[in-house]
């Protein structure tokens, strides 16, 4: 690596990849009064798609319930094409990890919010999220595995 070329951290696209709203028991499930119970699931996914040039997807599944009926669930996979390069190999992962899914995730929450709207509901605007814990938790349960077991 040639020391006088600068990192390059730049965002080439971003963009809805995946998008599943259902709402399996319309139309009597609006009738309900109830508020439902709200689960959240995050998932991040980075891989190479060419030289320095990384598709990052951060998907978010939102379950709302009542009890054992689900009131909806939307599902988000808001894309995103990053140049990365001229950075150390020891700081690329945190790079797909943490900073990537931080840019994403407001586009992934306005996604959500719109998606809920316009099931029918009240929008669900998600909190912060801190990828750089989610990203260390990963870490030490990866540390912690034992060796002979494959790391999904």
């Amino acid at each position: 690596m040639d020391q006088n070329q600068q990192p390059v951290f730049s965002i080439e696209k971003l963009y809805v990849k995946d998008l599943s709203v259902e709402v399996p028991n319309a139309p009597q499930i609006y009738l309900e009064r109830e508020a439902p119970n709200v689960e959240v699931q995050l998932n991040t996914q980075g891989t190479g798609i060419g030289d320095g040039v990384f598709e990052v997807i951060l998907t978010v599944t939102v379950t709302a319930k009542l009890e054992d009926k689900t009131v909806f669930l939307v599902e988000v996979g808001q894309g995103g094409i990053f140049r990365i390069q001229n950075v150390p190999d020891d700081q690329m992962e945190p790079l797909v990890a943490i900073a990537c899914p931080n840019i994403l995730f407001p586009y992934a929450r306005e996604v959500v919010a719109d998606a809920v709207t316009r099931a029918g509901f009240s929008p669900i605007v998600l909190q912060p999220v801190n990828f750089e814990a989610m990203y260390m938790s990963r870490l030490q349960q990866e540390q912690q595995a034992p060796a002979e077991v494959p790391i999904q």
